[in-house]
């Protein structure tokens, strides 16, 4: 068999410096055997450096901020109460460690607060009890008319939990196994791994609708105040939270985690005033379930952008 094809990123940065500073996360990612984009910009000078930020990804729990977005959306305009309760049944939850689908018991629990919990703790049954509430397709059409055409929600959360056990029963190292395998042979057995079939979306987009919602050009001022303030509730902080959390910055996040994709999104503002807007995007080269290493070189590069886009 032959080698795969040795990969060399396309690097945007507006001046020489901060192309130095993108070549140097894409090395330092390669080196641990980390592929992926990276995109940082400053919301309000608009320079920006990073790589590959064109490039479709599979965005596991990231897509859980556009999906929040719609939703307020709708509360806003009146659409939808945030105090309707929902019952959860848990015979019918979806996979995943965290609040609602780690419930063994029926659970009734406000529009609002399935937003809160799918936001902080990143809970997918959560978000797919507001799927029942607002269609995957709605979602998605909303995004496209709002512009976001590099956004794509295709699914349910607990889709990817199916189409893993479709091809390996309930045996996760093995799903891990083939997706891993088949990123380096450019195919994929797992659909919601595949870019075409799966949620999707690009650096560039996502940094883009990153902005819009901190500069309040979307949607309703009361959905982006909204989401900014449930994306500030966020609990995990091993990525790019790692190395952004000081008493004079304040960091508003989503991560997102399956089989070997660990990426994450979000927007660091400064006592200075200095707001960037950061998305990290990355796969595996190799089968672990947990990866500390790459947690810290994402954490090191969204702190080396923000230190390098700081006016």
């Amino acid at each position: 068999m032959s080698a795969a094809p040795e990969h060399h990123p396309a690097y945007v940065g507006d001046d020489r410096a901060l192309l130095d500073v993108a070549e140097g996360i894409a090395a330092d990612w390669a080196a641990l055997g980390v592929r992926g984009s990276f995109l940082a910009r400053n919301l309000d000078s608009g320079e920006q450096l990073g790589f590959d930020v064109g490039e479709m990804t599979p965005l596991a729990s990231v897509v859980k901020v556009p999906l929040a977005l719609v939703v307020l959306d709708l509360i806003a305009a009146g659409g939808l109460d945030p105090a309707l309760p929902v019952t959860v049944d848990p015979a019918r939850k979806s996979v995943g460690p965290t609040g609602l689908a780690a419930f063994r018991h029926p659970a009734t629990v406000a529009v609002g607060d399935l937003l809160l919990l799918m936001l902080s703790v990143s809970d997918n049954t959560a978000a797919d009890a507001l799927l029942d509430l607002v269609p995957v397709a709605d979602v998605d059409a909303r995004l496209t008319a709002w512009g976001c055409t590099g956004i794509r929600m295709r699914h349910r959360m607990n889709h990817m939990y199916e189409c893993a056990a479709g091809a390996a029963g309930n045996d996760f190292s093995l799903a891990l196994e083939l997706a891993v395998r088949d990123e380096r042979a450019g195919r994929h057995t797992l659909q919601t791994l595949d870019p075409a079939h799966a949620n999707a979306g690009s650096a560039a987009a996502l940094v883009a609708l990153l902005g819009r919602v901190w500069c309040d050009g979307i949607s309703l001022p009361g959905a982006t105040a909204e989401l900014r303030r449930l994306m500030g509730l966020q609990v995990f902080t091993q990525r790019l939270a790692g190395e952004l959390r000081a008493d004079t910055l304040r960091w508003s996040g989503k991560t997102g985690t399956f089989l070997h994709l660990r990426h994450e999104i979000g927007v660091v503002e400064a006592e200075s005033g200095d707001r960037v807007a950061l998305a990290a995007l990355t796969w595996a080269e190799r089968c672990a379930g947990l990866a500390p290493d790459v947690d810290l070189a994402i954490g090191a590069a969204g702190r080396e952008a923000f230190e390098a886009l700081r006016r």
